[in-house]
């Protein structure tokens, strides 16, 4: 279940800005590399249907840039 922002301690915000910080930016490395993979592959075999698989995955790094954006500016509303 999801805690709202507000609802959250401090201590707790940080904490989990922090660790959705690393997952987040580790998920983009990885997309990057499935971007670049699937460019290599769609060079040399073709396409076909795993080479959807990177842009599947797009809106989810999206949405945790978005809620990373929530929690900064919650921590910032705080201090």
């Amino acid at each position: 279940m999801k805690k709202n922002f507000s609802e959250m301690s401090t201590e707790e915000l940080i904490k989990t800005q922090k660790s959705l910080k690393i997952v987040t930016y580790l998920f983009g490395v990885v997309l990057l590399l499935l971007f670049g993979l699937n460019i290599y592959l769609i060079a040399n075999k073709g396409f076909n249907a795993s080479n959807v698989i990177p842009i599947a995955l797009l809106p989810i790094f999206i949405l945790n840039m978005n809620t990373l954006k929530e929690m900064k500016k919650e921590l910032e509303a705080r201090k």
